[in-house]
């Protein structure tokens, strides 16, 4: 039976990255069983896109929201989780283009006992508008440096797949655990603040704690960053103490998690 595949895209207003994402999506090999927007409260513009997009998949798309009270991607996440209903989840973000065998390279490389992360490229900032999945050619883009860590932007024949972990590289934007794994750790922890370092190596190593590892993967399940200005990250070294925590005492599961929105 062909597995149950979620999956979970995180957005924060940015509708013109999600569009290209979106036209990603349209050329995958291989769609998902469904696609859920986490939209940790994106405004009316957000909104229009993703219902112009309702039917055009052929999967149901799924919007998730809530009001913008800051910054509570974790929350919006925990809820998606919750409400998908895959054995697998993928997870990337809004302003991440997948490469069109995207879906299907996760579907290839989900295996028991592992989560996968995927790796991902940047195209650079003053190059985002003129890109587009099928239209530009990501080599010819990659040889005149309009894309940053090219080796990342490329399709291999073959996935280079290594077995681990690491806690390098474990990022939210591209990576892939099976439901059940993510509903015994509790989820996402809510009580990590503000973006940058925190809550994606988290999970990842609260999963590892549960006796899981990892495969970190090159070459397959690409994704393209849309890149932008860095914002601010000023619970950085309280998010590094939490997450040093986690890894010293081997926790699996957090205590502000998933079990608030799952049903009873």
């Amino acid at each position: 039976m062909r597995m149950k595949l979620s999956l979970i895209i995180s957005t924060y207003n940015q509708p013109e990255s999600l569009a290209k994402v979106f036209l990603g999506l349209a050329q995958q090999t291989s769609l998902p069983e469904e696609i859920i927007i986490a939209d940790d409260g994106s405004s009316e513009s957000t909104r229009k896109l993703i219902e112009s997009w309702q039917n055009k998949f052929g999967v149901p798309l799924r919007h998730l929201w809530h009001p913008d009270n800051g910054f509570r991607k974790t929350t919006i996440l925990n809820q998606a989780v919750a409400a998908a209903t895959g054995e697998y989840l993928v997870f990337m973000d809004g302003d991440c283009v997948p490469h069109a065998k995207f879906i299907a390279d996760h579907r290839s490389l989900a295996e028991r006992g592992f989560f996968v992360q995927g790796r991902r490229c940047f195209v650079r900032e003053s190059f985002v508008g003129d890109f587009q999945l099928g239209k530009t050619s990501i080599l010819l883009w990659a040889l005149r440096g309009r894309i940053a860590r090219p080796h990342k932007s490329l399709r291999f024949p073959f996935a280079v797949v290594f077995r681990n972990h690491g806690q390098r590289g474990i990022i939210g934007c591209n990576m892939a655990y099976w439901r059940e794994d993510v509903l015994a750790v509790n989820g996402f922890d809510e009580s990590y603040m503000g973006r940058g370092m925190g809550a994606d190596s988290d999970l990842g190593s609260r999963i590892y704690n549960l006796g899981r590892a990892r495969k970190f993967v090159y070459g397959r399940a690409l994704v393209y960053h849309l890149d932008h200005t860095i914002m601010p990250r000023p619970h950085f070294a309280a998010n590094r103490a939490r997450l040093d925590e986690t890894i010293q005492t081997g926790k699996i599961r957090c205590e502000l998690g998933l079990n608030q929105y799952l049903k009873t």
